[in-house]
């Protein structure tokens, strides 16, 4: 009888929001009626009747059926009108139904209970979702919307306090196939594969499917999607600056049968994060604190311990520290497992740092219970919470054990917390929505409940009147630069003091790279005079040790003849890079061909060798090398030409890195508007 099923597939991914991820296949969101079409040979005999079952699961582990009309609780439900040989069916799914790809099985039955035919071919996924205001996950503003779910590209925010640094990302949640690679990574999960009913059947809360995602992101004790690496080499992988968007990673992941892809770091862990769980359906975007903790033994500081020439002496494996910057992800949803008042924005962190319940994941954790230092609430509050409230203390370990305390900072955890804007790509500070203003009477509230002892002013000097300062320009990599380190002595008397500054390079995460140089003199300073000490840094200083983040640390540190303790500063010196050059000029049309023109100029006093562009952009080409023929000399420019077809339209962005053997992390971001192809109507006139 049943001859055919249309899924109507087009109409209903555009009612649903999901015709950006496909056009030929059904995805549907959760909360909201579909409707699909049957053909059937002839009218239906008197008294038959169509009954609909689902199955779930790889192995449909899940049978659910599907009740004839809306009954008592929530429920998957249909309706039927019919004429002669078709029916139209409108399903109906609960707003908290189990997300995943559904099998449709149609069922022809006779008066008497008997299955005349069976038709079970027919497939569909379903999603989350944030339009629906009875799902878990609703948000109901849609301008955060069209950014937390619909935008396929982003700014992740990097470098220091002292120069925020804005990179593009290309996310990709709609490109081919993600959508099944972020189900093959539930799948692949420790509880999918230990108990796969059980899991599908979890896979309707998004507490727990967000926090499964954060586990699998990395891959340490699992099957996870990226390996972790922090510094180098990374000869075995791909260096974590150069990734420029998550499609790639995930389709290497699949594609190596959920084989671990090296290499991350925590804005890559934090972006294919971001990427899955938009595409999903949870409305996510990703989250940069500047001068985040981590603290290891969870007592609320990070304790950093140096030898007698100012040098780390801690295992780096167990000790606390303190990282230029660290990404994770919020998502929004709804906290049925907590208190009132818990709901909103959560936080998800997939870098792979302390254990939670014996995985390598953290959160979802709410954004509020942080600020309100509610530490008992689920997941890893203590953790985060320290993240942006710990202090930070510097010991000195002397020869005969013993230590010494010379500076604590109560205040420099915690700073800029960033996300990009809805209304663009410039930055918006979220600082506020994770901790009261410093030094305020809600701060003090706040520390008591979490059980820690609100911190009290503690005044360092080696003598009265003498303070430590760095100052230094905005230098720009593969050149020269000066640091000025001023002792100013505002007492009444003459100081004299030994000053040491010691310039290392260092990767963002505080991992040691090498001493690019020392300098240690007495200084005299005359009652109410300054001494400016200046540090000549050569680019053959620091080019044989700096990360690939481009960061020189200075510290400074003063010691006063008379009895007074040491004083020590320090500041982050974050180098300038260049920029690539994209431009597409003209008008881009989908499936027509652009062109993008690339420039570079190497800014280096040496060579460039082993030169390679990179290109990506969701919705307009998929990872594209191209690499340059011969070595780039100083100063040298090289320009390339490279034709694509864009595949989607709309305001799209399209990414270039730029590596070579000395040079790494260049970036340059192009936005393409891609119109649709204008199709004539063609009229018969009669």
């Amino acid at each position: 009888m049943i001859m055919d099923v249309n899924l109507r597939c087009r109409e209903n991914n555009l009612a649903h929001r999901t015709k950006e991820i496909d056009k030929e296949r059904l995805i549907v969101r959760r909360g909201q009626p579909f409707s699909i079409t049957v053909q059937c040979s002839g009218t239906i005999p008197p008294n038959h009747h169509l009954e609909l079952v689902l199955h779930i699961g790889q192995k449909d582990e899940v049978e659910i059926k599907v009740q004839k009309e809306r009954g008592v609780g929530d429920k998957w439900w249909f309706s039927q009108q019919g004429a002669q040989d078709e029916m139209l069916l409108t399903l109906h799914s609960q707003p908290d139904a189990i997300i995943g790809q559904y099998r449709l099985t149609m069922l022809m039955m006779s008066p008497d209970g008997r299955t005349i035919e069976k038709t079970d071919n027919t497939r569909f996924h379903l999603l989350f979702n944030p339009w629906c205001k009875d799902d878990a996950v609703y948000l109901p503003d849609e301008k955060l919307l069209q950014e937390y779910i619909m935008n396929e590209s982003g700014v992740i925010y990097v470098g220091s306090t002292e120069r925020i640094d804005g990179i593009s990302w290309s996310y990709g949640q709609f490109e081919d196939y993600v959508m099944d690679i972020c189900f093959e990574v539930l799948n692949n999960s420790k509880e999918a594969l230990k108990n796969s009913e059980m899991d599908i059947n979890l896979r309707s809360d998004p507490v727990y499917v967000s926090r499964i995602i954060t586990a699998m992101v990395n891959s340490n004790g699992d099957r996870g999607v990226l390996t972790g690496r922090w510094h180098e080499p990374y000869s075995a992988g791909v260096a974590p600056t150069k990734w420029t968007g998550s499609v790639p990673i995930l389709q290497q992941w699949s594609k190596a049968g959920a084989g671990p892809v090296k290499y991350g770091q925590c804005w890559v862990f934090a972006a294919v994060a971001c990427t899955v769980l938009r595409c999903l359906g949870i409305p996510t975007r990703l989250i940069t604190n500047f001068n985040s903790a981590h603290d290891v033994d969870g007592n609320l500081s990070v304790d950093i311990l140096l030898n007698e020439k100012l040098e780390r002496v801690d295992s780096r494996n167990k000790a606390d520290s303190s990282w230029n910057f660290h990404c994770w992800v919020e998502s929004w949803m709804r906290r049925g497992d907590l208190p009132k008042g818990n709901d909103g924005w959560q936080v998800l962190d997939p870098t792979p740092q302390e254990l939670s319940d014996g995985e390598f994941c953290c959160g979802p954790c709410p954004v509020t219970a942080i600020k309100e230092g509610n530490l008992a609430v689920k997941y890893d509050a203590p953790f985060i919470f320290a993240e942006v409230n710990a202090d930070t203390i510097y010991w000195i370990i002397h020869g005969n054990g013993q230590r010494q305390k010379i500076k604590v900072d109560h205040t420099a955890v915690g700073r800029n917390i960033s996300t990009k804007s809805v209304y663009g790509n410039q930055r918006e500070d979220v600082t506020l929505h994770y901790k009261y203003p410093e030094g305020s009477m809600k701060e003090r509230e706040v520390y008591e409940k979490a059980g820690r002892r609100h911190p009290e002013p503690i005044i360092e000097n080696t003598e009265p009147g003498l303070k430590l300062s760095i100052k230094h320009a905005k230098p720009v990599f593969g050149t020269d630069f000066d640091v000025f380190v001023e002792v100013k002595n505002e007492g009444g008397s003459e100081a004299h003091a030994q000053l040491t500054v010691i310039v290392t390079a260092a990767t963002y995460s505080s991992l040691h790279r090498g001493e690019c140089k020392r300098q240690k003199i007495n200084v005299t300073v005359p009652a109410h005079k300054a001494h400016r000490e200046v540090l000549r840094l050569h680019y053959d200083d620091y080019a044989h040790c700096v990360s690939e983040h481009h960061l020189i640390k200075v510290r400074a540190f003063l010691e006063s003849s008379g009895n007074g303790d040491p004083i020590m500063t320090m500041a982050n010196i974050p180098l300038s890079m260049p920029e690539v050059l994209v431009q597409v000029p003209g008008k881009a049309v989908e499936s027509e061909t652009a062109k993008a023109f690339i420039t570079f100029t190497n800014p280096l006093p040496v060579p460039l060798v082993g030169g390679v562009f990179t290109m990506e952009g969701a919705g307009l080409l998929v990872a594209t090398e191209i690499p340059v023929s011969g070595d780039i000399l100083p100063g040298q420019k090289v320009s390339v030409r490279h034709s694509f077809s864009p595949i989607r339209s709309g305001v799209r962005t399209l990414i270039v890195d730029f590596e070579s053997n000395r040079l790494k992390d260049v970036k340059g971001v192009a936005t393409v508007v891609v119109h649709r192809k204008y199709r004539p109507i063609i009229t018969t006139r009669y």
